[in-house]
């Protein structure tokens, strides 16, 4: 079966650091995710990675996920008009080392 990863990109609010990095500690391990880290990428940068063991299991946690999104989604800054306060993508795993 096919593994599956998302990531998913953060600006936090100026000062909102510690709120961030505490409710994002909460977060919980859903059905057929394999493993999550979070990288800070620059002061108030930050980037989610998730794998998961399949398609199906990242589609169905989905709800989920926002819904724990909602939990700390006035920690962050808008990244554009386009996308809001977040920048998700995912895809198969095609490669690991």
């Amino acid at each position: 079966m096919e593994r599956f990863a998302n990531s998913v990109r953060f600006h936090v609010k100026d000062g909102m650091v510690p709120q961030f990095l505490e409710a994002f500690g909460k977060m919980e391990r859903w059905d057929g995710m394999e493993g999550q880290c979070l990288a800070q990428t620059g002061d108030r940068s930050f980037v989610s990675f998730g794998e998961w063991e399949s398609e199906a299991a990242l589609a169905a946690a989905r709800p989920s996920m926002i819904a724990f999104l909602d939990t700390f989604r006035d920690t962050l800054e808008e990244i554009s008009p386009d996308l809001g306060v977040t920048d998700p993508v995912s895809g198969p795993i095609i490669r690991e080392v």
